[in-house]
């Protein structure tokens, strides 16, 4: 197979932004963690087949952070970009940005990071490009994405309790 090219990751980038609507919203009226969870997926899936140009699949989401409630009527925009790619995922950062469109008050509500694995259409990994890191802060974006690589897989084969507690016919 031939070497992919490496490619930058501000060709991952991606701008989505959205209202939050009565639909939208939990019994306090502020958007529904999921629904923000929902626009959080679509955003990185998005970045991660940009770079690759392969049907990708959420892996894990991690560091997912509500920071700030965000009332109905406010928009928001969500930013996502690889930071990271691998053998055959690829980490991918969000930010979801409040903005109040009375006042122009903007302020970060949300940030997740998720991974992606590229397949193919009878599911089987494909291997994605390299990033050609170009900045200081990418490079160490990326330094950070591997460590958290290493810390994610380690505790994927010791963090199997909760799940037994849950599922016990299940899980073994």
């Amino acid at each position: 197979m031939s070497e992919l090219a490496p490619k930058s990751p501000r060709e991952s980038a991606v701008v989505m932004t959205q209202m939050i609507l009565p639909s939208d919203a939990n019994a306090v009226n502020t958007a529904f963690g999921g629904k923000v969870m929902e626009w959080i997926d679509v955003c990185a899936a998005v970045a991660a087949q940009r770079h690759c140009r392969q049907v990708v699949v959420t892996a894990s989401m991690d560091d997912l952070h509500f920071h700030a409630p965000i009332k109905v009527g406010w928009t928001v925009t969500l930013q996502s970009r690889v930071i990271a790619a691998f053998r055959t995922s690829m980490e991918v950062g969000v930010t979801v940005t409040a903005e109040n469109p009375l006042t122009g008050e903007k302020h970060i509500a949300t940030s997740a990071l998720l991974t992606f694995v590229a397949i193919t259409a009878d599911g089987k990994r494909l291997p994605v490009p390299p990033l050609k890191l170009e900045t200081e802060q990418e490079r160490e974006a990326f330094r950070e994405a591997e460590q958290r690589r290493k810390e994610r897989l380690s505790r994927k084969q010791t963090s199997l309790a909760w799940q037994r507690i849950l599922a016990p016919d299940v899980v073994g």
